[in-house]
């Protein structure tokens, strides 16, 4: 007997809803976020090693542990207020305009 496949589109219509429902637009906006998080974590991440600092250094110069540093990077725990803060202890240039829009030297 031939097993069915289904596509990723097709298994997110059938168990979260078609684009369009309010559950796939909430879905397909979280997934959006997460990406972004994981981007901007990830963007950190470079930014440390490339000036050869280790979590727990950053954390330091942050006041926060290094496992709050490790959930940053991972794109889990990342507001406004922290990427402010590691921006800030990075040295890295990041201005917000008057729409709240974040510039950020890091790409």
């Amino acid at each position: 007997m031939a097993m069915k496949l289904h596509t990723l589109d097709e298994m997110n219509d059938r168990y979260i809803g078609p684009v369009g429902t309010p559950e796939r637009d909430e879905f397909d906006r979280k997934l959006e976020e997460e990406i972004h998080a994981y981007h901007v974590g990830k963007a950190i991440k470079q930014a440390r090693e490339a000036q050869n600092l280790t979590q727990a250094q950053l954390g330091e110069k942050m006041g926060v542990q290094r496992s709050q540093i490790c959930r940053i990077e991972s794109g889990k725990s990342i507001t406004l207020n922290s990427m402010m803060r590691v921006f800030k202890a990075l040295g890295v240039e990041c201005t917000l305009d008057m729409k709240g829009i974040g510039r950020i030297a890091l790409w």
